[in-house]
């Protein structure tokens, strides 16, 4: 599995309704992705950062994910470009049940 974290750091003021919005709005469009085991959307405000945590199944369908259209389209929606880092996932532990 493959972890793929989106992070926009805001250079001044961060605006957190806009951040909830654009999760709020985009939610639908990744429940039942092929591919995608989870996706969190989360905000550090001191930090002035948006940062979403996707696990993929594979490289390989995150990498189909990650375009460069798809990195045009955040921008536009988060007001800043993103930096995007793949990471290899050695074990997960879900305690939801």
């Amino acid at each position: 599995m493959i972890g793929v974290t989106v992070t926009f750091s805001y250079p001044g003021d961060f605006d957190r309704s806009r951040i909830i919005n654009v999760a709020e709005n985009a939610r639908g469009m990744f429940e039942g992705m092929p591919g995608l085991r989870f996706k969190f959307f989360t905000f550090d405000e001191e930090r002035r950062q948006a940062v979403n945590f996707y696990v993929w199944e594979s490289k390989e369908e995150a990498a189909r994910f990650f375009t460069e259209e798809l990195r045009g389209r955040v921008t536009d929606l988060y007001g800043v470009a993103p930096s995007i880092e793949f990471v290899q996932i050695a074990e997960i532990v879900d305690n939801s049940d």
